[in-house]
């Protein structure tokens, strides 16, 4: 027998933190509150990092936290980084609803497939919020979306191993 299937490197009582429902949302808020850092820019070019936190967490795991938590974290993330009220809380939860049905629909997924899918939920959702930025004033050029989209699409893969980093030690593996 191998030596490493001789000891499982687990201690006896080791497993969930107690806050383990909650850490996934603590991490989401901690992503939304990177946008309150002093970066100094004459256009937009940092993403929605509670978004693409909300993402990743989403896809990785689906059941530690409800569909309807998308809600208060979206108005957080409104309260945070100034957006119209509201404008987070139907992105994200249409995020939610729409990961629920791929969820449904799908048998797997690689992670190519999740990349694809992320980065479609990311373009999707900076187009939105251009829309919501057209209709309350004037709306700049449509290619101003793209170094925020861009630097999501290419940040996910960090931010799901980050994401997966966080799961195993909130579920104390």
């Amino acid at each position: 027998m191998v030596r490493a299937a001789l000891s499982s490197g687990r201690r006896i009582g080791q497993g969930p933190r107690p806050t383990a429902p909650y850490i996934p949302a603590i991490s989401v808020f901690a992503g939304t509150m990177l946008s309150t850092l002093p970066l100094v820019s004459t256009s937009g070019w940092y993403p929605d990092l509670g978004f693409l936190v909300l993402i990743a967490w989403r896809l990785l795991r689906s059941d530690p936290w409800p569909a309807w938590w998308a809600a208060p974290l979206g108005f957080a993330n409104d309260l945070v980084t100034g957006a119209p009220l509201g404008m987070s809380v139907v992105l994200w939860s249409a995020t939610m609803v729409l990961l629920d049905l791929v969820d449904r629909r799908t048998m797997w997924r690689d992670y190519w497939i999740e990349w694809g899918l992320a980065a479609l939920l990311l373009l999707l959702g900076e187009c939105f919020e251009y829309w919501i930025a057209s209709l309350t004033g004037p709306a700049g050029a449509f290619a101003t979306i793209l170094p925020p989209l861009l630097i999501a699409i290419f940040v996910f893969p960090i931010a799901a191993w980050l994401v997966g980093r966080i799961d195993r030690w909130r579920l104390g593996r």
